[in-house]
């Protein structure tokens, strides 16, 4: 079990896209959207975080963010563990909230 905590993984996605064109602003948001669809949830206006299983459920989605990516912009993609994960700090002005991402119940089928 302890080296299972070590394989549950999070993505985060870190995104700076131009919006000044309508090309641009298309691109945006089809960005944004493919991450939305691929169960991707905004953290931050600019920033989304995914729970995956495995560090092989982790690659395959990195994979299609990678596809996803549009023509200008930058894309930062991070993967940290669950235990890492957890042990963020989260804010909302100074004071310290607990209402922060938690695990997800979801149910895997083999």
């Amino acid at each position: 079990m302890y080296l299972n905590a070590y394989r549950i993984m999070w993505i985060l996605v870190f995104f700076d896209l131009p919006t000044e064109t309508k090309k641009e602003r298309k691109a945006y948001t089809r960005f944004r959207n493919g991450l939305l669809d691929d169960g991707f949830s905004m953290f931050q206006f600019s920033i989304y975080v995914r729970h995956c299983a495995s560090v092989e459920n982790k690659n395959v989605h990195v994979k299609r963010i990678r596809n996803m990516i549009p023509e200008t912009g930058h894309v930062g993609i991070l993967s940290i563990t669950d235990k890492q994960f957890g042990m963020m700090e989260i804010f909302c002005g100074k004071k310290r909230t607990d209402q922060g991402f938690k695990e997800p119940h979801q149910l895997e089928l083999f």
